[in-house]
């Protein structure tokens, strides 16, 4: 009775797994994300979600993994494998705002297991991974300005704009 039982929660267990994808795809994602609403040198912008779902037509084309999928990504299964279903496919879930911060810092060194010690910030793994595939396809912008506009810290910090050198270079100067 006990092994009638436990194969037909396994049938079960094993049917909903090969519906999960087909849900997952199912979920409502948004049109439109904004992102870098934090920034202090650029705005914040929206990023066209639906336009790149069109597009890529693969969700793990940008996420390393999608929800409700188990884990794809050829570096991530080497620890990964058997991590079961990812409930979280937003940058941040993963990659932190702030890497370099006292908290941050701390918990790599208090965390034995911790692999991920090379783990770029948020800005990073999203720079990476959106300037990585528009080179690649050699379609969308690339540079700074082609999906942020500086603000005024930025010109300030950058020395351009109002804040940009005012005449000729001098002896010594560039």
């Amino acid at each position: 009775m006990f092994a009638q039982r436990l194969r037909f929660n396994g049938m079960v267990v094993a049917l909903i797994l090969t519906l999960i994808p087909g849900l997952a795809l199912a979920l409502s994602v948004p049109d439109t994300l904004p992102l870098n609403s934090e920034g202090t040198l650029y705005e914040s912008f929206q990023f066209d979600h639906a336009k790149h779902i069109k597009l890529i037509k693969e969700c793990s084309g940008c996420h390393h993994h999608t929800t409700g999928t188990l884990v794809e990504d050829p570096n991530c299964i080497r620890c990964h494998r058997n991590s079961g279903e990812n409930r979280v496919v937003q940058c941040r879930g993963c990659h932190l705002a702030d890497p370099f911060s006292a908290a941050s810092l701390r918990e790599k060194s208090n965390n034995p297991n911790t692999y991920h010690l090379d783990k770029p910030g948020l800005k990073g793994a999203m720079h990476q991974n959106c300037i990585g595939c528009h080179t690649k396809m050699v379609k969308g912008p690339i540079g700074c300005t082609g999906c942020h506009k500086r603000k005024i810290a930025g010109d300030e910090f950058y020395n351009t704009g109002d804040f940009a050198p005012k005449g000729k270079p001098g002896k010594g100067e560039h």
